[in-house]
């Protein structure tokens, strides 16, 4: 916070006593957020927010973060430290680091918005809730499925506001569509449909000289130290990070996550996940980019084989080529409803034009409700659990799609039924020094 005096809570309670004993009259009733985080923003603080991972995606967070009247920028951090300066100067943050543990140490430091790369989102999100920062984490929230029970278990313990980037829950559309069908607006579901997303390859591209005030080191963090190559470095491009494993979780992550998210939310089934996941095909045998080129041939090759999976009620969820990515179609007893990107089409189409006209619903500042939370103490509209939960999803896909096999799944313990092999790729290989945080 940026007050001049910050209270911590034994200085609440004692200024209080004081208080009171002098004839003022103060509230009886302590809020739980506040014995749970003395150091919780109040309604007329300013949040100090900070921005780690500030490259096309985070930069963007980062500024809808610093535009809230209610914030005020801190710092940066970010690997490639002239970017850093770039965002920082943009956005009228003082200080500009290299190392996130500089930013969880500073005291004046209530939030953090982060969006690395997928290997380094358990590390950053679990040491933020263990220090006790607000987390905006974007999506997909993680690389594998232990590490997410930990961030989990990590914000609970420390009781912060914590949301994931799956901003399609505050879009209108989305919010609508979901909120009819998960209150059995098109009757009993009886197929749902999602699109067919690519899985990850794997990636040895020639080394490149590291550009002057990018620390490649920090960037490699968990994963094996590998030579630079700007197409690795990249998110997006000859293919970029997102495409390779140990990186990422390919596009099934990518757009899967906001695609299955919204499934989880019409099913009213986010807060647990399918029990099966089938695979129509034999294993993936994973291509290796040996020199930069196109997505064609990765997407190609890790489109298959094809995939499903069911959940515990029986409803089963195909992935096509029928459905947009970001969303899902619902076929139901009473007509069929897609739900994607700020966009809500059905059959009959008077269905969808009648709820929309219907409703006074409007679109919300999905980093505004996270900021909401940060002082209220709530839980934000798209919370760590439940973005868990979609993530989940994507690793389950993907690790069938590897193995080549049906498998069957336990969404409460997070293991799979009968199936060691299955078990042991849940985790990934951390180099040593980047383990995760003991929570």
């Amino acid at each position: 916070m940026t007050k001049k005096a910050k209270l911590s809570r034994r200085g609440f309670l004692q200024t209080s006593a004081a208080a009171t004993a002098a004839g003022v009259a103060f509230p009886t009733i302590i809020p739980r957020s506040a014995l749970a985080q003395g150091d919780r923003p109040g309604a007329n603080d300013r949040i100090g927010v900070a921005g780690i991972g500030v490259g096309r995606q985070g930069s963007g967070v980062f500024r809808g973060a610093c535009n809230d009247p209610r914030t005020q920028v801190i710092c940066v951090c970010d690997v490639n430290r002239p970017r850093g300066e770039s965002i920082a100067k943009a956005n009228g943050a003082k200080e500009v680091y290299q190392d996130y543990r500089r930013v969880l140490d500073r005291s004046d430091v209530d939030a953090v918005t982060t969006a690395t790369p997928e290997h380094w989102r358990a590390n950053i999100c679990i040491s933020a809730a263990l220090a006790g920062k607000n987390v905006y984490a974007e999506k997909p929230m993680t690389l594998t499925i232990p590490e997410g029970r930990l961030m989990v278990k990590a914000a609970r313990r420390t009781g912060i506001a914590f949301q994931v980037g799956s901003q399609q829950r505050s879009q209108r559309e989305n919010y609508i569509g979901c909120e009819f069908i998960r209150n059995g607006g098109l009757g009993e579901i009886k197929e749902v449909f999602a699109a067919n997303y690519e899985s990850p390859w794997l990636c040895e591209l020639p080394e490149e000289p590291v550009p002057a005030g990018l620390d490649w080191e920090m960037w490699c963090g968990p994963t094996e130290l590998v030579p630079y190559n700007k197409e690795l470095y990249v998110p997006r491009g000859n293919p970029g990070w997102l495409s390779f494993r140990p990186y990422s979780g390919g596009e099934m992550t990518g757009w899967g996550t906001h695609g299955f998210d919204q499934i989880q939310w019409a099913l009213g089934l986010d807060s647990t996940g399918p029990t099966e996941i089938l695979v129509d095909g034999s294993a993936l045998e994973l291509p290796t980019y040996r020199k930069p080129e196109s997505l064609d041939r990765g997407n190609k090759i890790c489109s298959e084989p094809r995939l499903s999976y069911r959940y515990a009620n029986g409803i089963t969820v195909t992935l096509d080529d029928k459905a947009n990515r970001g969303g899902g179609i619902f076929v139901g007893e009473k007509g069929k409803m897609e739900v994607f990107r700020g966009a809500l089409g059905s059959n009959p189409p008077e269905m969808a034009k009648e709820l929309l006209e219907k409703s006074s619903r409007k679109n919300q500042s999905h980093v505004g409700n996270w900021l909401d939370c940060c002082i209220s103490g709530e839980r934000p509209i798209a919370d760590v659990e439940l973005g868990h939960r979609s993530a989940t999803v994507c690793h389950l896909l993907n690790l069938g799609r590897l193995l080549g096999r049906n498998l069957k799944w336990d969404p409460d313990a997070e293991q799979f039924l009968d199936d060691a092999e299955a078990n042991s790729m849940l985790t990934r290989e951390i180099r040593k020094g980047y383990e995760w945080p003991k929570v």
